[in-house]
């Protein structure tokens, strides 16, 4: 797409062009309480000044709900729906075009641009929503099937439920985390001997933590007790997307995961992105997705519409060395279901959903091995290593190391459409004795 000009310098590099506009929480040294803002090139414009300061004057329509910027989430912005959502940030677009319709309310207005737009690395960034649930799914087909492989045999890498709809499990929300905040290696039951005839667990910090490399999407429209979201009705649930990595601990989970699924070997820290990429601002990227061989029940069925995205997404590993090195790159397009198929196999049910409720998409894989999402596949479960810069080794996380993932849609500079960084370092197991 042709970039859109700013008269804001903006790195033409910049994730957050003005074709973006994603929407964050965030806090300064003069206004400490957590706000709303938006991301724009190297700066965040402060909605709760903004707003207070006339800025959505040329605006009636959000007027008599500006006070949804002065809270301490985007829970009441989201809820205001899709259609308020698409003005506001079509109105903040025409704010910052050269040569817009409202100079008046920002450009030249230098009192209000002091005080409402601030250096991103002034500002203290936080949870965007306030999560009442949140459900990881596995709908990476590429990491499901190797996974399979792993620990089944390629005859029997996928269960025959997989193709038909979106597996999922319930996950912790009172774990999710703001990126760059410390995770801390996990306790848990491990077994030290897979070959013995009697299984014995030990207890034991996880010795085989792990990255998963996601996308998350936030709801913004509530569902009813009993009452299904349908697919056709399902993108106008959908606030936004954020990059999502759930940590995993292999080895706590290979003993705990039969017959219910994953429990504490995942709910010990899910980190996201701090800015919110909204679904509009994803829609010149829209993709089919993976090619699905399977026919899906009518609930199921988007029929042609393209509900996942063209993001590209990278993961990188640094070494309490300092020492840098990408481990992998992939596409958001290997998702065999999209997030509007989620919400809506979710709520089949009955299961009612509430504005904040997460969506995990499962570890996204291509099919080369540098397009692996996650250090599981990577390592073939620990049975090799990789090499990093500086001569280390990995078959799983260390302590001290940070893992970034990232993620931009677009490769026009000047229209970049990005998440910032998702970054967690992992810290040592809390020291126990019985």
């Amino acid at each position: 797409m042709a970039p859109l000009k700013s008269w804001l310098q903006i790195n033409a590099k910049s994730h957050f062009s003005l074709h973006n506009i994603p929407f964050g929480i965030i806090s300064t040294p003069d206004t400490p309480e957590p706000h709303a803002a938006v991301a724009i090139g190297e700066y965040a414009l402060d909605l709760q000044v903004f707003s207070q300061q006339n800025g959505f004057s040329a605006l009636s329509i959000i007027q008599p709900h500006q006070k949804v910027f002065s809270e301490p989430t985007l829970n009441a912005f989201a809820a205001l729906g899709r259609p308020i959502h698409r003005v506001v940030r079509e109105y903040l677009q025409s704010v910052f075009l050269d040569n817009g319709p409202f100079p008046d309310v920002l450009e030249k207005n230098e009192q209000l641009r002091k005080a409402a737009l601030l250096p991103l690395k002034d500002c203290k960034m936080h949870l965007p929503m306030f999560i009442h649930d949140y459900t990881d799914f596995y709908a990476g087909l590429n990491h499901a099937y190797n996974v399979g492989v792993l620990f089944r045999g390629p005859q029997n890498a996928l269960q025959p439920n997989y193709k038909h709809l979106p597996v999922g499990y319930h996950g912790r929300a009172s774990s999710v985390v703001v990126s760059s905040t410390p995770i801390r290696r996990p306790n848990g039951q491990i077994l030290t001997n897979l070959a013995a005839e009697k299984k014995e667990p030990v207890f034991s910090e996880c010795k085989k933590l792990d990255i998963e490399l996601e996308l998350g999407c936030f709801v913004c429209k509530p569902s009813q007790l009993g009452e299904p979201v349908r697919i056709e009705d399902a993108p106008e649930h959908l606030f936004g997307v954020v990059l999502l990595n759930d940590w995993s601990a292999r080895d706590i989970q290979a003993w705990e995961y039969v017959p219910l699924g994953p429990f504490n070997a995942k709910n010990f820290g899910t980190t996201i992105s701090a800015w919110v990429v909204l679904m509009d601002a994803l829609e010149p990227f829209a993709n089919a997705g993976m090619a699905n061989d399977t026919e899906l029940l009518p609930y199921l069925d988007e029929k042609d519409r393209k509900s996942n995205y063209a993001i590209d997404l990278s993961v990188s590993l640094t070494t309490s060395s300092g020492k840098t090195t990408n481990i992998g790159k992939t596409s958001a397009k290997n998702l065999l279901f999209s997030f509007p198929q989620m919400l809506a196999h979710h709520t089949i049910g009955g299961c009612p959903f509430n504005v904040g409720d997460l969506l995990g998409s499962g570890t996204i894989s291509g099919e080369s091995k540098n397009e692996k999402g996650c250090l599981l596949e990577q390592t073939d479960n620990g049975k090799t290593e990789i090499t990093l810069e500086g001569g280390e080794k990995r078959k799983f996380l260390e302590n001290g190391d940070t893992v970034t993932l990232t993620g931009v849609c677009g490769s026009e500079e000047g229209a970049l459409v990005g998440f910032g960084d998702c970054v967690g370092r992992i810290d040592p197991a809390v020291q126990l004795s019985f």
